[in-house]
């Protein structure tokens, strides 16, 4: 779909004066306006909101809007959770409220701004099970509120906004025009009089049309119809001159492959200044392979198909209210799991607590009661025996059944291999006669829904469980980097189990030096993800022992061959100095780098690369220098971004180096969104890690000595650091600087051999000494010292004059460091970085 998400063109006359409302009053989008402004306006909405809680979950910050009426009014930017808006009510009663232009009254925040009289309102919590995740919130221009259908419709895409925070998306990116593609929603707006037609590429692809091949005439949609279903097809192309309100149909088509393939459409008329009608606006999706009819045999068909279609047990039970509630005129319809000795109710319609017996009322703790099914006996027996049970109007029931089915009341225990997975309870409020018919439509409807909840209820809980071990396997947050900010985004492409290999990490070398590491194990399974967390704590293992990037890779490249595994990995590795600005990339088999320059220009890294790891045990991983500027953005990806089936390689780094160079740099997060695109499912996982390089605020002043092996070598160590503070002017820390360069000096040159180092550093107010050498041992403070000895009390001094103090691996040895702050009110000053003295003694 074009970026900007707008529809494919086909008319672009502009609506006639006074048009702009459907018969419920909605504001109808114009031609030119965009896919998801159309669905919303269809379902009755003119403006949509996403909430998610901040500041500990105290607080509802708006993150995101759409709509046909954004420009003409808004919601409030927070609202308090403990407070009286609607979108407070819905998340804290974990249940919908659909309010009308009466009720919304009633509330004295949370509505639109500036208010509207006739505006109705929908708050929707995101979330199941207790997990408060936001509220959707949609205004509509109906004073009447949401009829039945749209309120299924919305509660839909209220499912679908969850999906996308259940999966990661961060919650400052996009939300609402993803989840209705999600959703599969074509739509389209149809000017009778001309013929012409503007669709999304959703509805083109329901029909199998490839967008280059339309021409925005409905008469190449209409070509791909069976000629059975075009009567009821031309009753919307010619639609009567007297408005109809609201239509809706089910129709075939023939894709290019040969496969038929049922669709269902709604629409609604848009009457003109005459007896014409100006314009038709629809939506169009995809239906099971049959058609639902009005008699049994087609209900349990049409059930069949949509239940293979069904994956959760949220969807289960949206189904079984569509086929029991209004085709038997049911005034309630309840679904629940049996889990041990508790039932868990999933769906209940009407949601209300109110339409529901006080023994449910009382275990309301989440969005359903959990009610113990021995509080229950007939359900209990039903659960136990699996005997379907039909009360006619007049018996005298449980408590905990009163006043769900006064008038005919069926339990309907669910079997699931040789277990009751559940119970159904459809009740009636007026009397109701179980006729035989019915009586074997509910059998078999009962068995059905049974095998569908057991499998969706597994579903569900490899769901869980695979996102709480991908979750696991990343970081939970990135570390706060000075002179730069970086993001990192995934998107996973699974279904149960199926977790990629994907992983990305940022490691905090020290003050000015940071890793970016980003990587794919190959394959989707729990062994894929398994050996990508050890590959990421493998990396970061050796990236902490202070190695440099080509060791760390190889270390990691034999590890994984040691692992005899089948699996492969790729890996792109980044050490990056914040302080010259430097970068040092090693690439294992992996995508190049993306690069941002200041001035907007994108390039792809030319990165010397090896073969991915676990290939070869003694491969050789060459390093390659890049020098950053302040305002550079530096992207690192997985192929799921820029590769796929109907993707070449070249064509989607093109794709992402176009959107990085289009992008705004100032908020990286916004940045990440955008290479991201839509969000929606894609065929492999998508890692994303991005670094803007601001470069240091205040650059720090170095020198270096390397000690020699002499008799008075701590004696010239003192002389070169007095020396230096004094250029540097911060002569008031010299005694303790001294202090420290002495002990850890003679540390190094008594209980180490080869050669030893120091290191000064002046930033801002403190002074860093760091003294390396060559053994990786780290020093050891002493437990107890004797007063009679005459050594190991040097660290103990050192510890007692610092500010900081500690030890770090590098390559080939440690570095022991102090930092020390300078005493005095005024900054240090300086000169520009030195690379050392002199060598040799003064």
């Amino acid at each position: 779909m074009p970026q900007d998400g707008r529809a494919r063109a086909g008319v672009s006359e502009p609506p006639a004066p006074g048009s702009g409302a459907d018969d419920t009053g909605a504001p109808l989008p114009v031609p030119g306006s965009t896919a998801h402004q159309r669905v919303l306006a269809f379902a009755g909405a003119a403006l949509a909101a996403v909430y998610v809680p901040v500041g500990g979950g105290d607080e509802l910050r708006l993150v995101d809007t759409a709509g046909c009426a954004r420009a003409e009014y808004g919601l409030p930017a927070r609202l308090s959770l403990a407070g009286g808006s609607p979108a407070a009510h819905a998340c804290r009663g974990d249940r919908p409220l659909w309010l009308s232009s009466t009720a919304l009254a009633a509330y004295a925040e949370g509505g639109p701004v500036p208010p509207r009289a006739e505006a109705s309102l929908a708050a929707l919590p995101l979330g199941a099970q207790g997990a408060r995740l936001g509220c959707l919130v949609l205004v509509g221009s109906d004073p009447h509120g949401f009829d039945a259908e749209r309120r299924r419709f919305l509660e839909r895409y209220a499912d679908a906004v969850t999906g996308l925070l259940r999966t990661g998306a961060d919650r400052a990116s996009p939300l609402l025009v993803p989840a209705l593609r999600r959703l599969g929603v074509g739509s389209f707006v149809l000017v009778p009089d001309t013929g012409l037609v503007e669709v999304d590429d959703t509805l083109l692809e329901l029909v199998g049309i490839t967008p280059d091949a339309f021409d925005g005439k409905a008469e190449t949609l209409l070509a791909h119809a069976l000629p059975e279903d075009m009567h009821a097809l031309m009753s919307v192309l010619e639609p009567s001159p007297q408005p109809f309100g609201r239509r809706e149909l089910e129709f075939r088509v023939r894709c290019p492959t040969g496969e038929m393939r049922w669709l269902s459409l709604g629409c609604r008329v848009l009457a003109g200044t005459g007896d014409r009608p100006e314009r038709v606006l629809g939506v169009v999706t995809a239906t099971s392979v049959l058609r639902r009819g009005a008699d049994d045999v087609s209900r349990i068909q049409w059930l069949t198909a949509a239940l293979d279609e069904a994956a959760s047990v949220h969807e289960v039970g949206r189904l079984v209210v569509s086929v029991l509630r209004e085709p038997l005129g049911a005034d309630r319809v309840a679904l629940a799991e049996a889990r041990g000795d508790r039932l868990a109710v999933t769906v209940l319609d009407p949601p209300e607590p109110a339409a529901w017996p006080e023994a449910w009322r009382s275990a309301w703790r989440s969005q359903w009661p959990d009610v113990p099914a021995t509080a229950v006996p007939a359900l209990r027996t039903a659960l136990r025996d699996g005997r379907m049970d039909l009360w006619p109007a007049g018996t005298v029931l449980a408590p905990g059944l009163a006043g769900i089915g006064d008038g005919g009341l069926a339990v309907l225990p669910l079997p699931a291999k040789g277990r009751v997975a559940g119970v159904c309870l459809v009740g009636w409020d007026r009397v109701h006669e179980f006729v035989p018919e019915e009586r074997s439509f509910l059998t078999a409807t009962a068995a059905l829904v049974g095998q569908a909840l057991a499998r969706a209820h597994a579903h569900d809980a490899e769901e869980e469980l695979a996102t709480m071990l991908q979750r696991s396997l990343l970081p939970r947050r990135l570390p706060e980097l000075p002179g730069g900010t970086a993001v990192a985004r995934y998107l996973p492409a699974r279904h149960g189990l199926q977790v990629g290999g994907d992983w990305y990490d940022v490691i905090a070398l020290t003050e000015d030096r940071v890793a970016l590491v980003i990587g794919d194990v190959q394959g989707h399974s729990a062994g894929a993800a398994t050996i990508m967390g050890q590959m990421r704590t493998a990396v970061r293992a050796y990236a902490v022992e202070g190695h440099p990037p080509d060791v760390v890779v190889s270390h990691a490249n034999r590890l994984l061959v040691g692992m005899e595994t089948d699996l492969f990995a790729t890996c792109c590795y980044a050490e990056v100095d914040m302080d010259e600005g430097t970068i040092l990339f090693v690439r294992a088999g992996h995508l190049s780098p993306l690069v941002r320059h200041p001035d907007g220009g994108t390039e792809e890294v030319q990165v010397e690369g090896g073969p991915p790891l676990g290939v070869l045990a003694e491969a050789e991983f060459p390093m390659t220098s890049v020098a950053l500027a302040p305002g550079t953005v530096l992207v690192m990806v997985t192929d799921g971004l820029v590769e796929a089936s109907d993707l070449p390689l070249d064509v989607g780094m093109r794709q992402t180096l176009a959107a990085l160079a289009a992008a705004e740099p100032a908020d990286p997060g916004r940045m990440a969104d955008r290479l991201l695109g839509d969000g929606g499912r894609r065929e492999d996982d998508v890692a994303l890690l991005l670094l803007r390089y601001d470069g240091m605020k205040t650059r720090p002043i170095k020198a270096g000595w390397a000690v020699w092996r002499l008799p008075d070598a701590v004696m010239h160590a003192r002389r070169f650091t007095a020396r230096t503070l004094r250029r540097w002017q911060v002569g008031e820390a010299a005694d303790a600087v001294l202090l420290v360069v002495s002990e850890l000096v003679t540390n190094a040159l008594v209980h180490t051999q080869g050669p030893v180092h120091i290191d000064l550093m002046l930033r801002g107010d403190r002074v860093r000494v760091g003294v390396s050498d060559s053994s990786p041992r780290a020093p050891a403070k002493p437990v107890i010292v004797d007063w009679e000895a005459t050594g190991g009390r040097g660290l103990l001094l050192v510890e007692a004059v610092s500010d900081s103090f500690g030890s770090m691996p590098v390559a080939g040895g440690k570095l022991v460091w102090s930092e020390i702050v300078v005493p005095r009110g005024e900054p240090a000053a300086g000169e520009p970085a030195s690379p050392g003295e002199p060598g040799g003694p003064p």
